[in-house]
């Protein structure tokens, strides 16, 4: 299909909208999957999605079942396109791109996360098995609801913030599964190299561990990075409990990592060092003795500001207000708990020495900090961690949520990566 094709196709497909319950999910004769007869209308509120998306559960996986959204399913046979969203987002961050990839010719599928709205099995709970929620098994579950979809590949595994963090993980080690990769917003910089020939050096003498003071906490003004406020116990109740409000805390949170937040202007770290990491916003970097809510009401938008925001409606927002007042949000903090442990990093060090060999893509925006976290990443992912990185693009007047804020450009880039592999 060529480019002008694509964006008419793209234009009349995004047209239609409509309300889809949970509990009336179409039936597919040539893909059964049964529903998940546990929800009940009083726990859940209807959807507005685009006409075309429907809205299904996949039992058995992994021992979850999985809410999916779905587009270009009319079609068997279709490549699939999986997309696995970030924190604190749902399958529903996809929603705009969705229709215009499934008019491209795909099987589009994006699930709700282990963790995240209306996927239900896991244990969400701060003292549960947090374990859980470490990137192989979110890979694994990537994996198994695939299979459990009736697919014996994913043509491209499409991943933005902790989901381009899984996406990776599952290109590196199922490249004949997941045949591309595309990241979204946070570089792959590799696999940390095992230590290797120190067999036979001599053991450095015993002493008595000291715990380490985060450097971040030693400076002038003390500080603390966001994922060790994540990984924290109180986290999930500073923000689903704040002062402002669920939904103003969300509307904050989602206005200073976009481009709307004039003070979003990225640049690269050049080291590793507190005073460096201090240099980025607070939404990353946060006063030691502060919440996330508290870091971010001050730069909460105007009224005129949030109305003039047509990628985020406050209609938009209300759905991720209802399904984070619902859940909660520490089944998705427990991820950043298992980066803090380094259990993410355990996990990935049995890979070595490996690459991402399958074709890769990254795109991010020009006011997104992600792209520089953790340093070094993003040029260590474009000379060595992906050896078939085929598109690389940083997209105007994009943040962090650059499927909502750019869908068509963010479409166009997609298909054209798809389409040349």
């Amino acid at each position: 299909m060529n480019r002008k094709n694509f964006v008419k196709t793209t234009a009349l497909t995004a047209l239609g909208v409509f309300l889809i319950n949970p509990l009336e999910v179409l039936a597919e004769k040539t893909n059964p999957i049964k529903t998940n007869q546990m929800k009940t209308k009083d726990q859940l509120k209807d959807i507005e999605l685009p006409e075309g998306i429907r809205e299904r559960y996949v039992t058995g996986v992994n021992g979850l079942t999985v809410h999916v959204l779905e587009a270009g399913f009319e079609t068997p046979k279709r490549p699939a396109v999986l997309l696995l969203h970030g924190f604190p987002e749902l399958a529903y961050s996809w929603r705009k791109i969705m229709l215009p990839l499934a008019a491209a010719g795909y099987h589009v599928i994006a699930p709700d996360l282990r963790g995240y709205g209306r996927t239900t099995g896991s244990d969400n709970s701060f003292d549960g098995n947090f374990a859980s929620f470490r990137t192989h098994q979110l890979s694994r579950d990537a994996l198994g609801l695939m299979m459990a979809m009736g697919q014996d590949s994913v043509y491209a595994v499409v991943g933005h913030d902790v989901g381009a963090t899984v996406a990776a993980y599952c290109a590196l080690v199922r490249p004949d599964f997941f045949r591309s990769v595309v990241l979204l917003s946070c570089p792959f910089g590799g696999v940390q190299p095992l230590p290797f020939g120190v067999g036979a050096q001599a053991l450095p003498n015993s002493q008595p561990a000291v715990p380490v003071k985060d450097p971040l906490a030693s400076l002038p003004r003390p500080r603390k990075d966001s994922t060790t406020y994540f990984s924290s116990r109180n986290a999930n109740n500073d923000m689903l409990n704040c002062k402002q409000g669920l939904h103003n805390f969300q509307r904050a949170y989602f206005h200073v990592k976009s481009a709307d937040w004039s003070h979003n202007k990225p640049f690269p770290l050049t080291s590793g060092t507190a005073e460096e990491f201090a240099k980025q916003p607070m939404y990353y970097v946060l006063d030691l003795d502060k919440t996330m809510p508290e870091e971010v009401d001050p730069f909460m938008p105007s009224q005129k500001e949030i109305a003039a925001c047509k990628w985020l409606t406050d209609r938009d927002l209300d759905v991720y207000t209802q399904e984070f007042k619902r859940t909660g949000f520490q089944g998705g903090l427990n991820w950043y708990r298992c980066t803090t442990i380094g259990l993410n990093r355990s996990d990935l060090e049995l890979f070595s020495g490996h690459t991402i060999d399958v074709p890769s893509c990254f795109i991010s925006g020009t006011a997104d900090w992600a792209t520089f976290r953790p340093p070094g990443a993003l040029e260590q992912m474009q000379r060595k961690a992906c050896t078939k990185m085929q598109s690389f693009h940083i997209i105007e007047n994009a943040g962090h949520w650059l499927q909502q804020e750019q869908p068509e450009q963010l479409t166009g880039l997609i298909a054209d990566f798809l389409q040349h592999i």
